[in-house]
């Protein structure tokens, strides 16, 4: 990752932000990874399970069904140090209608999208 890489914020289509791309990882609001975008903008979770696409919104977009369509699962890159986000994000800009065969993955599935440490991969707090 480049010096000069920079912290890009991703909305949902109903204009809230819901992460950031510091390319090629993407992070939660509070900083966590939370997956990662191929150079064709596949974006996959910590876990390496395909997610959607990145739109030119940018929005994380995919088909609502999955049949023969599915990705191959793939290895996840190491993770990343956590982020500190700005304080205070840009507005969003005017989102374009997505077609019905699609879902915004941070509006409709959020749960595709977990951080690295939860459930249990979590550390013991023992």
């Amino acid at each position: 990752m480049s010096s000069r890489s920079r912290l890009i914020p991703i909305y949902s289509t109903s204009g809230e932000l819901g992460a950031y791309l510091l390319y090629p990882f993407i992070y939660n609001r509070a900083g966590d990874w939370i997956g990662w975008v191929t150079s064709d903008r596949l974006v996959y979770s910590v876990r390496g399970n395909f997610v959607g696409v990145m739109s030119n919104g940018p929005r994380i977009l995919r088909k609502r069904e999955y049949t023969s369509d599915l990705k191959p699962h793939l290895e996840p890159p190491p993770a990343p140090p956590p982020i500190l986000p700005p304080a205070h994000a840009p507005l969003a800009p005017q989102m374009s209608e997505i077609s019905i065969n699609m879902i915004d993955v941070l509006d409709d599935a959020p749960g595709l999208l977990p951080p690295f440490d939860f459930g249990a991969h979590r550390e013991d707090m023992d």
